[in-house]
């Protein structure tokens, strides 16, 4: 049965709530504006007036609503164009739905009715904590992408862009990353060594995740800790310690040399993953195929990697994704043969600033984002298998 949302709160209330809401929002737009404290304040003070006003109209909620989204949008249209009369929208839309949330209670419908109001400000301070991390990670992300179709050699938004003016959108930072020798060589590199370290960090890294799982393995704990050291130990370091170990082998500024330095930066990626999912197979499934006359070579293909399959794709994927945005150990014991699409992203940075990193990195992102999407897939699939979710 549905909760019905409990009286409306009063007019206070909700404008200190809509005035702290208001304040945070401010602080961006007055810090990108050159005054954080200035920002703070106006964002208060409007959202804090706004609150105090609707808290007693809630029976007019939904022309009151659409007057915000009108009178944000025409006060950024004066102040900004069209760019900011969108953003003026949405934040009309956002300080309206906000404030008659608060006002009508209905931030509680969905919440356990005797928690208290510490309980309740804890439940939202900690889901406002995680959004604003997540946008945190995610704003560089979303700077890029639209970059990467820049008319212009800057690595800034133009006034064409700002006013969506087609001419400042151009697809020749794509153009010149598929038909620039240097690029394409360094995407070739990193098709080579990347699918080849995946092959050798998933057969690795699943037979020894196979091994460590047995309880009777003497030191597996510390051969684990070992495998998995990697992930662990600061990259610079490992890479200077192959190059050292690489050089004195006959190794260093080899494709078989940066293919080995990736496996083992990727298997422990394939340790973990298989090791997870081995904690819920039932063992007692091998003991009946041993039983049944098939040797251990069959009892794995034909009974145990079906399995813990979603397991292994997923460290593979995990592997491959380490190896092909990998830039640090390549320096080290790659050479000029082995230069990659991180290397070479690298060098456009350093040695000649070229916007085709952006067409390059927005790239990588779409594959990154279908390859965990991928791997999501895969662990939900898994869980279905064990009998951890339902199909």
């Amino acid at each position: 049965m549905a909760l019905t949302p409990v009286e409306n709160q009063t007019p206070g209330f909700t404008a200190a709530t809509a005035a702290a809401a208001g304040a945070f929002f401010g602080l961006f737009v007055g810090t990108a504006q050159g005054s954080g404290l200035l920002g703070v304040l106006v964002g208060a003070a409007l959202l804090g007036v706004i609150g105090f006003v609707f808290a007693g109209l809630t029976d007019k909620e939904t022309p009151l609503r659409w007057l915000l989204v009108a009178v944000f949008a025409a006060a950024g249209f004066v102040l900004g164009g069209f760019v900011a009369a969108v953003i003026g929208a949405l934040f009309g839309w956002f300080a309206g739905w906000f404030v008659f949330w608060i006002a009508t209670s209905r931030y509680r419908a969905h919440l356990a009715p005797y928690l208290t109001p510490g309980q309740v400000l804890w439940h939202y301070t900690f889901r406002v904590i995680c959004g604003v991390i997540f946008v945190f990670l995610i704003t560089p992300i979303l700077v890029v992408m639209p970059l990467s179709f820049n008319a212009q050699d800057f690595f800034t938004f133009t006034p064409e862009m700002l006013r969506f003016d087609p001419e400042g959108y151009s697809l020749k930072h794509y153009r010149d990353f598929f038909t620039n020798d240097d690029w394409q060589q360094a995407l070739w590199n990193s098709v080579k060594i990347a699918p080849m370290a995946t092959l050798l960090s998933v057969g690795f890294g699943t037979l020894a995740a196979i091994g460590l799982s047995q309880p009777h393995v003497p030191f597996r704990r510390a051969i684990m800790a070992i495998l998995i050291s990697p992930m662990i130990v600061p990259l610079i370091i490992s890479a200077a310690g192959m190059y050292f170990f690489y050089s004195r082998i006959g190794l260093q500024g080899t494709y078989f040399g940066v293919v080995l330095a990736h496996a083992a930066l990727g298997i422990p990626f394939v340790i973990i993953t298989v090791t997870a999912t081995l904690v819920g197979f039932d063992r007692s499934l091998t003991r009946a195929a041993a039983n049944m006359g098939a040797g251990p070579v069959t009892t794995f293909f034909r009974v145990q990697m079906p399995l813990i399959l979603p397991g292994v794709i997923s460290g593979g994927l995990f592997a491959f994704i380490t190896s092909f945005d990998e830039v640090v150990v390549v320096l080290f014991v790659g050479s000029a043969g082995q230069k990659t699409l991180p290397w070479q992203m690298f060098i456009g940075l350093r040695e000649q600033i070229s916007p085709t990193i952006l067409a390059v990195a927005t790239i990588l992102v779409v594959i990154s984002i279908g390859l965990l999407t991928t791997v999501e897939m895969l662990r939900r699939r898994s869980e279905r298998l064990r009998g951890m979710s339902p199909s």
